[in-house]
């Protein structure tokens, strides 16, 4: 008989004996180990593989794995948004008649309803019938395995696997656990009315349907509108010490063939397979992941951050974009905070920040096809909501790309697709993929400019300068009527400068000169962005920032639209400006992102102290034992007044970016190795970081001696800062050649 626990070994003995291990071997330094369990599903060990995720945690009595699919959503509509005053016109009339009560009350109490949310799946509870708790678990990132180790002797091996939506519990020793599903707790309303209200029973589900047999259990969950999903898992002894437990999630989100039969399907179809091949398949999947880029820095606790957030990016980015928790949805019996969603202010578009230098397109190309396949969604929202061409995405959305509601000002922003269309602009630069630009980013681009031409043509300032009817910046003023501006704010300028300068490029491109004119002419009619000597980058026209705030929107020129460059003097005088400005309000009111946020501003401004100082405090303060961001402050050391821990996954990703940042940048058609390193770090290394143009870039740093390898599949001519002495070295690469540069 097949020793699953043996090829689960092998596998890995495989791995380490691969000729090209460093990437792997330096994660797996990196690995989570766990003396302590934590009792708290938000600190639990985390596993994923973009569709499914897991949670396991719990001191063994009984050890908890909690579950999710990411598909899974209860999609009622938002009613009032289906009213005839549901629209643009009505809004800036009520702001202007200055009726806030009926704004709150149509545009942003609809959120506080319990749907549209995400929904978890439930929980495997895994239990001995004897008295046994944890003694030591780990979570190797190399290769995605859990392993839990208890006082009874027993180890406990778990996994989602790389690429196929199951989960696999491998238990060897004396005992057996007994594992059983536990569904969430939905329950159904009777005439409990003391419910807070992010109580999953506020959903008002039917009871679940479980079935348990002697080797399997189920269950099945009917929600809102005839979608349910189903968890199967069924037991099978390996020999009397070893058994194996499989499951799988699925729902009916995209198919409608019953979901129970599916996940049955899925588990009987890896039981009765060749299961040596599907760990092998597994264990693969990782390997070339960690083997594909990686980073060697001296400092291990930046090293270390920037391996947690690579993995945790590997484990969420999959095929429905990566939500506000991704696949790990709050395990509390509460609606998951913020519901879960997606926030297009920040929350996706952070999210994916590091898919670009960090040569991950390949995950980062979900979040592409989910705009895309939600695209047609946004245009009739579009339509109904400004009554105008072209596109524009709600910033919060559900799975289908609906509007779910929230604060006015910014779920109703005019330029929230622009900041959506600068992915799709970053996966051309970076993969440099003609067919992409020709059938992706272009129409994407076009559209949001068509949008952004209709809005602005008829709005003047005393000038004669475009803007917007009203314009906001996140979340300046919070939803206080103040935080629309009559003037356009620097948020808004910054994304429509870029998008019909980008528009631009990318019509010169594939040679519609016509088109281009057209962007540019455009371009020409809005103002220049809001400066001031002291200042810097305003907020708004005469309105500097005031005071300690989250969102950096009003620097959105410097970092992520790149408009400032850093290589011109003038440029760079006002990043450093802003910045100094930025600084002097303090960190009072920063979240966990915004600290991840700045210490990319700094790499960008070649300051490496303020980029390592603030990637310490996101790491001491912001992040939980499991890596996971959570928002507030938990050090108590007053780096903010923010001490709550909501989880969300931007500010891990955006502070893995920043460590990039720091090896390599390559905006404004200039790549630079080792922008903003601590001159202390005599040793690096750094394995096919990703520039513009797709090349894929190695540097080794030793000392006073750098080695720089460029290397593309496509071909092409790049331009190399020398690290040494500034000098720009034109390159011409042919493809799959190699060029190597000592400095």
């Amino acid at each position: 008989m097949f020793d699953f626990y043996l090829a689960l070994s092998i596998g890995i003995l495989i791995f380490a004996e691969s000729p090209n291990i460093e990437g792997k071997t330096i994660a797996q330094k990196h690995s989570f180990v766990y003396t302590e369990m934590p009792n708290s599903w938000d600190e639990g060990l985390p596993l994923g593989n973009g569709l499914l995720g897991a949670l396991i945690w719990g001191d063994g009595s009984p050890l908890k794995i909690s579950l999710d699919r990411t598909d899974l959503w209860d999609l009622r509509e938002v009613s009032e948004f289906n009213l005839p005053e549901y629209n643009f016109q009505t809004m800036l009339k009520w702001e202007k008649e200055g009726r806030y009560d009926d704004l709150i009350k149509l545009y942003e109490d609809p959120y506080n309803n319990p749907a549209p949310t995400k929904i978890p799946a439930g929980r495997l509870k895994v239990a001995f019938k004897e008295n046994a708790n944890v003694k030591r678990s780990t979570l190797d990132i190399s290769n995605a395995i859990a392993t839990v180790e208890y006082n009874n002797g027993v180890l406990i091996k778990v996994l989602i696997h790389a690429t196929k939506p199951l989960g696999i519990i491998l238990s060897e020793g004396n005992s057996v656990p007994e594992v059983e599903i536990l569904p969430p707790p939905f329950g159904k309303l009777n005439n409990e009315k003391n419910l807070s209200k992010d109580d999953l029973r506020w959903l008002d589900y039917p009871p679940p349907k479980i079935e348990k047999g002697q080797n399997n259990y189920s269950y099945t969950q009917e929600c809102w509108g005839g979608f349910e999903f189903a968890i199967y898992l069924e037991k099978k002894e390996i020999t009397p010490t070893k058994h194996l437990f499989v499951w799988s999630i699925e729902s009916n989100f995209e198919s409608r063939e019953n979901s129970l039969n599916r996940a049955k399907r899925n588990v009987i179809s890896a039981l009765e397979d060749d299961l040596e091949s599907l760990i092998s398949s597994h264990n693969k999947w990782w390997e070339d992941y960690w083997n594909k880029t990686y980073i060697h820095i001296p400092d291990l606790d930046i090293e270390k951050r920037w391996y947690h957030e690579t993995y945790k990016f590997g484990a969420s980015a999959g095929p429905n974009a990566i939500t506000l928790q991704g696949p790990w949805t709050a395990d509390n019996g509460k609606i998951p905070p913020w519901k879960g969603d997606y926030h297009h202010d920040l929350n996706t578009e952070m999210s994916y920040w590091i898919a670009y230098s960090g040569n991950r397109l390949e995950q980062e190309k979900h979040f592409i096809d989910w705009l895309w396949k939600t695209k047609e969604e946004a245009v009739k929202w579009t339509r109904k909501f400004f009554n105008l061409p072209g596109l524009n995405v709600p910033m919060t959305t559900d799975i289908l790309g609906r509007q779910i509601g929230g604060w006015r000002q910014y779920t109703h922003s005019p330029t929230t697709s622009a900041w959506l269309a600068h992915h799709f602009y970053l996966h051309w630069k970076y993969s440099n993929d003609i067919e992409f630009l020709r059938e992706r980013a272009y129409p994407y681009l076009k559209e949001c400019t068509i949008f952004i031409d209709s809005i602005t043509k008829d709005c003047r300032d005393e000038n004669g300068k475009r803007k917007l009817p009203l314009s906001s910046s996140p979340e300046i003023n919070d939803n206080k009527p103040n935080a629309w501006f009559q003037e356009i704010t620097n948020y808004d300028l910054s994304l429509i400068r870029w998008l019909l300068s980008a528009c631009a490029e990318l019509a010169k491109t594939l040679g519609k000169d016509e088109e281009k004119d057209r962007w540019l002419s455009i371009l020409g009619e809005f103002p220049d962005l809001w400066k001031t000597d002291e200042e810097g980058l305003l907020v708004a026209k005469d309105y500097p920032l005031k005071e300690s705030h989250r969102h950096m929107s009003h620097l959105m020129a410097i970092y992520p639209l790149g408009i400032l460059n850093p290589h011109k003097p003038e440029d760079m005088q006002l990043i450093k400006t802003s910045l100094k400005y930025l600084d002097s309000l303090g960190t009072s009111y920063w979240c966990g992102y915004s600290f991840a946020w700045r210490a990319i501003l700094s790499a960008r401004a070649k300051d490496h102290e303020n980029c390592i100082k603030n990637l310490k405090i996101f790491s001491e303060a912001f992040v939980l034992r499991n890596s996971f961001h959570c928002n507030g402050d938990q050090s108590g050391k007053g780096y903010s007044k923010f001490t709550y821990r909501p989880f969300t996954l931007e500010g891990n990703f955006a502070s893995a970016t920043a460590i990039q940042e720091m090896l390599l940048q390559s905006h404004n058609g200039l790549i630079e190795v080792y922008p903003a390193v601590s001159p202390e770090w005599k040793y690096i290394y750094f394995k096919n970081l990703r520039a513009e143009g797709g090349f894929l870039v190695s540097a080794e740093k030793r000392d006073n001696k750098i080695k720089v390898e460029i290397t593309t599949q496509t071909g092409g001519n790049c331009s190399l800062i020398s690290p040494k002495t500034g000098e720009i070295l034109t390159l011409h690469i042919s493809p799959n050649e190699t060029k190597v540069i000592e400095f």
